[in-house]
């Protein structure tokens, strides 16, 4: 099959989950022996052509349209101040994009496409005008919405994109039965829509990839020594990751083990805000900050050097961060009321639990979920090794490649 695929963000450039699935997704497809022409943004650093793993990556160089573009955009996106910038970029990487495919690479290359993959309203655009000038089957990818990830109405603009993409689609994948859910009440069309898993690198993801002295670093750097417990929460410091409520449940987690630390990891708006409420609850001594969005390996590492890692998202369509620590065997307290796809990953209860669902906004039941797994290094253990054969069972990218090609050819197949 050849395959189109259309993601804002790609290696190198990765600043969340969308890069590393589209990564994975399309280095599985090479292997199955499957044709794959990415379509990403480039910033002007980057090679506009190159080969990576097999894939092939277009990269238009973008263009500084902002002299311009508030002059031609609706009242609302004038409004967006700084996200203006953002936007005009993303439409001119949509425009250059699939100028490049239905310009250049089908009639002077002499290439054809079975599939169009699109990720997320970033590349909705493409998919729309290509859709309507090609007629090459589409599927819609959708990681996440507008309205979720806002936890309210959002950009009316980007809710009509994600709508009109998948009026468009001739088949609709979004991440979890949770997030399916969601789009069929904001009234996706229900028969489009296939639910497929993300997933992870369970050989990359090892704790057999880790030595011991390399978790002695990580831990020597937060000043963890081996008897004291170290909770780790890593990904975007914004609300609707809920890290505050985390911080809230803290002292009820010192009263009970108060040989503990909280090591928080990433980037966002809130960082200020963290760390003014972490010396409001007089807990700054037992939290450590690290407000840098670290490396892969050394993602790993910390996963490894935990003791359970901490995801209370209130919002939160997938969250590849509970698989990637629970490959590495550690238990994990997920968020999981709303639309949570973390609720699907983690098992809560019976003889395969690997973790604790609890309700991200009430801090006492985040600290519940917390003391369960350290009150008891061997159901701790238990809960690790249920993680990790979960994850092999359920979540490598092989699988989740398989199950993306059954939609693809559903696509196809409607279109013959």
């Amino acid at each position: 099959m050849n395959i189109a695929l259309f993601t804002w963000e790609y290696p190198p450039k990765i600043v969340g989950g969308l890069g590393t699935y589209t990564y994975e997704l399309t280095r599985q497809l090479v292997k199955m022996e499957h044709n794959i022409c990415v379509f990403t943004m480039n910033d002007g650093s980057l090679k506009t052509r190159d080969l990576m793993s097999g894939v092939e990556v277009y990269r238009p160089k973008l263009i500084d349209i902002s002299e311009i573009f508030p002059d031609v955009v609706s009242e609302e996106i004038r409004r967006w101040g700084p996200g203006m910038n953002f936007f005009s970029d993303v439409m001119v990487y949509n425009l250059l994009a699939s100028t490049k495919l239905a310009n250049d690479l089908i009639p002077h290359e002499n290439k054809s496409f079975d599939v169009l993959s699109i990720h997320d309203w970033l590349s909705s655009m493409s998919g729309i005008t290509l859709r309507k000038s090609t007629g090459i089957p589409m599927v819609f990818h959708i990681h996440s919405t507008e309205k979720g990830r806002t936890l309210g109405d959002g950009s009316k603009i980007i809710n009509e994109l994600e709508r009109k993409a998948a009026k468009f689609a001739d088949r609709v994948i979004t991440v979890s039965h949770a997030m399916k859910e969601e789009l069929i009440s904001y009234g996706f069309p229900s028969e489009k829509i296939e639910v497929v898993w993300n997933g992870v690198d369970p050989n990359k993801y090892s704790p057999d990839s880790v030595p011991v002295e390399k978790q002695q670093k990580v831990r020597a750097r937060y000043g963890i020594p081996q008897d004291e417990r170290m909770i780790l929460f890593l990904g975007r410091l914004t609300g609707v990751k809920g890290v505050d409520r985390l911080l809230m449940a803290m002292p009820q987690i010192l009263c009970k083990f108060p040989n503990s630390k909280l090591v928080i990891v990433g980037k966002g708006e809130m960082e200020g805000e963290l760390v003014r409420l972490a010396k409001s609850l007089g807990i700054q001594n037992s939290v450590v900050f690290n407000f840098n969005m670290i490396p892969e390996d050394d993602r790993i590492a910390h996963y490894a050097a935990a003791d359970l890692a901490v995801f209370p998202s209130l919002y939160e369509p997938f969250g590849i961060v509970a698989l990637e620590a629970m490959a590495l065997k550690k238990p994990i307290v997920v968020g999981a009321r709303g639309v949570s796809g973390m609720r699907e990953i983690v098992v809560p209860s019976g003889p395969n639990q690997c973790g604790y669902h609890v309700n991200p906004y009430d801090p006492q039941d985040i600290a519940w979920g917390v003391n369960s797994i350290l009150e008891d290094e061997n159901h701790m253990r238990h809960l690790g090794e249920n993680g990790r054969a979960r994850v092999l069972s359920e979540f490598s990218w092989e699988i989740v490649a398989k199950n993306v090609l059954k939609v693809y050819n559903k696509a196809t197949e409607s279109k013959r």
